[in-house]
């Protein structure tokens, strides 16, 4: 059975996050092994959970929509592989910026 990541529900409090590619070369032309990249940091969202309550009663909303491009922690988030492809599931506080 194939999933289709857009067709994923996060859990309240969460985003699907397809990470930006690798880079594969640095500015001045060399070119890294697959070892030496770092792990993206931004990428798109693919699919968005309901708001969360927190344990102190507020509601935290999702600071995102499908579609928008955002960079996020370093090691923040769960890394997930769906149909041979990595993707991350975030927490709303784990989302540091929208790029526009």
């Amino acid at each position: 059975m194939q999933l289709d990541p857009k067709k994923l529900t996060p859990m309240p409090g969460y985003v699907l996050v397809e990470p930006a590619e690798k880079a594969t070369q640095t500015a001045g032309g060399i070119y890294l092994p697959d070892n030496a990249s770092d792990k993206p940091q931004a990428g798109t969202v693919l699919a968005v959970g309901a708001d969360w309550n927190t344990e102190h009663g507020a509601t935290l909303k999702s600071p995102v929509k499908i579609g928008d491009k955002v960079v996020y922690k370093k090691w923040g988030g769960n890394d997930v592989k769906i149909n041979a492809v990595e993707y991350q599931f975030l927490k709303f506080e784990d989302i540091l910026a929208v790029i526009k």
